[in-house]
């Protein structure tokens, strides 16, 4: 392979899923499948809360944001995928590599933070439902909303801004379905030690940082479920969150599990199989789990269509 660096390159090659010809078709209408499921029941979500008076509370409002991260955490992947097996070109420019990375990370991190958000309004619920109107109110929703999306751009420009400062060998085949970070940077001639401490900062930031909020507010959530004196009434508390806790196992068992499958094997293929857990499944459960757990967002749905 040749050595020469390219301070600025054109494009790279997605390798995908698979390279077997006879199997593309069944990837086309597989990945299509599952992305319109995710769309659409995200979408209904969405829809549902907005038509729905009763769904103006804050839990429903940053559940219809966590949607609407979880079409756009989709749809920086998925399309552009299924575009380069109908075209039969794995080609992505380098500037289209650039703006899929930023989208991704974005809307990952949006996730995080309003998954983390969601748990801490499930707390307040909880553990001072007396309060609860008080400290959840429009102007702080609006600016835990706020600053959520300020984190996540900044995250995801500082990343993007750290990957245009690398040049590039010749070799510019990426063994993934989409433009992975860590995978694009593995490419790079140049140093990449400052690219591989802001990954791990931000990870340990962004990642770490909300699941020990998430973790902190379900102990705080357990501990006052235990002390409601009948079971009626400790189940009524829990099935106020069970489907946001399904969710939070789902995101970051999937994540953890992508993860560690990566740090046990050094085939980078079987690492992008296993990434579709949490880049395609996860996004399309989430609608069934808070329709399908949800007696309000059941109604509510079912409006939409009479």
């Amino acid at each position: 392979m040749e050595t020469e660096n390219q301070t600025h390159v054109s494009a790279f090659i997605l390798l995908g899923l698979s390279e077997e010809a006879e199997l593309q078709p069944l990837l086309v209408g597989l990945f299509l499948s599952m992305y319109l499921v995710t769309f659409t029941g995200n979408l209904l979500i969405i829809l549902a809360i907005i038509m729905d008076s009763h769904l103006h509370t804050p839990m429903y409002f940053f559940l219809s944001n966590l949607s609407f991260a979880d079409i756009g955490f989709t749809s920086s992947t998925i399309p552009k995928m299924l575009l380069n097996i109908q075209m039969q070109n794995n080609v992505i420019t380098y500037e289209g590599c650039i703006t899929q990375m930023h989208f991704f990370i974005l809307f990952g991190a949006l996730d995080t933070f309003f998954l983390t958000v969601m748990a801490y309004d499930r707390f307040v619920a909880i553990c001072h439902p007396l309060h609860y109107t008080v400290i959840m109110n429009p102007k702080f929703c609006g600016l835990l909303l706020l600053v959520s999306w300020l984190l996540s751009l900044l995250n995801s420009l500082l990343n993007g801004l750290m990957v245009l400062r690398l040049s590039f060998c010749t070799e510019l085949r990426i063994p993934h379905f989409f433009c992975d970070l860590t995978q694009v940077v593995q490419l790079a001639c140049s140093d990449t030690f400052l690219n591989s401490l802001v990954m791990y900062v931000a990870t340990g930031l962004l990642g770490v940082g909300p699941l020990t909020g998430i973790f902190f507010s379900y102990i705080k959530i357990v501990s006052s479920i235990l002390r409601i004196s009948s079971a009626g009434g400790k189940y009524k508390a829990f099935s106020t969150c069970g489907s946001h806790l399904s969710v939070v196992c789902l995101f970051y068992g999937t994540g953890f599990g992508v993860y560690l499958s990566s740090a046990a094997s050094q085939n980078a293929r079987a690492s992008a199989i296993a990434s579709v857990m949490y880049t395609v499944v996860t996004p399309m459960l989430n609608p069934f789990i808070y329709s399908l757990r949800n007696k309000d967002m059941k109604q509510a749905i079912r409006k939409l269509f009479h």
